[in-house]
């Protein structure tokens, strides 16, 4: 996992009867480099210990030699197992790791909202490619990994001798024959955490999109300030990309305190305590955080991306996958888009 969002998807996975009673899970932490990444990691880690599984931590990316030195590690632990379970099938490392996988039962844990976009990919027969990425040419790097990629996809389409399973939170179409879809309701949460003290105002939650170039910071910040305003909102959730120094100009332009948390936002918010109500631009909360709220009397609010917001430098599919993570989610309540 090199998430921790997909570390708390794969507890979620394992709480299933099926799952529990079948397997012996042994969690392997691709560790990322950023520090706010490698922290929730660690505590989704301590959880995961918790409930009695096996982690174990590989530094994949300290240095030149590491990737090449963590797959030959991890190489005998894939061989043997029977079922493989992965977090992001967009990863060039999980990709990698992949080649080594034959006739193997495969699960997709929820990535967030590219899950939506790998079972469309993969329906479609196109190649693996994340939403917010420009098109066009490919460069000198994804050419050399192309046979890579494509010799993972090949291992994520449904064979005689291999199953695949996606396990999601997020609403997937156009899945492909074969596949397995297995709801995630976040049971394990709602039974391990919570329910949650509410209090009075909201809440709002961050996004990393300014840092994956995706929106224009000062456009960012301007809807942020109209939104604090408008829901009395006290508190904002800093995604774990989000850079210090944008989170400082946002506290200093709207006064609201700014929360790191230290763990996967559905955990957090069942923890509590939490605002009566959550509000969200287009992401993965807004389907996730529902299902983990689910009985408390939280609402949760999506404010939909205005077309001016979005950078030169954005995919031409950036606003028409924003408007569809919006309208496919359920039990949230939709706001006008702060002029």
């Amino acid at each position: 996992m090199e998430s921790p969002v997909q570390l708390l998807n794969v507890l979620e996975w394992a709480d299933l009867p099926a799952a529990r009673d079948a397997y012996e899970l042994t969690v392997v932490v691709l560790s990322p480099t950023d520090p706010m990444s490698r922290g929730q990691l660690r505590r989704m880690a301590e959880l995961a210990r918790d409930a009695g599984f096996t982690v174990r931590w590989q530094e994949a990316r300290g240095g030149a030699g590491a990737p090449l030195k963590a797959v030959r590690e991890l190489a005998p632990l894939l061989h043997r197992s029977g079922r493989i379970v992965i977090g992001d099938p967009f990863s060039r490392y999980v990709q990698l790791l992949l080649t080594l996988v034959k006739g193997k039962r495969l699960t997709v844990v929820d990535d967030g909202t590219a899950t939506m976009e790998f079972v469309g990919q993969l329906a479609r027969g196109e190649r693996l490619v994340r939403w917010h990425r420009r098109g066009g040419a490919r460069g000198p790097r994804e050419l050399v990994l192309a046979p890579v990629t494509a010799a993972a996809r090949r291992r994520l389409t449904p064979t005689a001798a291999r199953s695949v399973e996606v396990f999601t939170a997020m609403p997937v179409h156009e899945v492909p024959e074969g596949i397995e879809v297995t709801e995630n309701r976040f049971a394990w949460t709602r039974g391990a955490f919570g329910p949650p003290r509410i209090i009075d105002g909201a809440d709002l939650v961050g996004t990393s999109l300014v840092e994956t170039g995706v929106l224009d910071e000062s456009q960012y910040a301007g809807a942020v300030r109209a939104l604090a305003r408008e829901h009395g909102a006290l508190r904002y959730f800093a995604h774990r990309r989000e850079s210090p120094d944008k989170l400082r100009a946002l506290h200093a332009a709207t006064g609201l305190e700014i929360v790191r948390p230290d763990l996967p936002l559905e955990v957090i918010a069942r923890r509590g305590p939490i605002g009566a109500t959550i509000v969200s631009f287009p992401s993965t909360v807004v389907h996730t955080l529902p299902a983990a709220l689910a009985g408390t009397g939280v609402r949760v609010a999506v404010c939909d991306i205005a077309p001016e917001w979005l950078t030169s430098h954005a995919s031409p599919r950036a606003q028409g996958f924003l408007s569809g993570v919006t309208d496919a989610a359920k039990d949230v309540h939709r706001l006008v888009t702060p002029a």
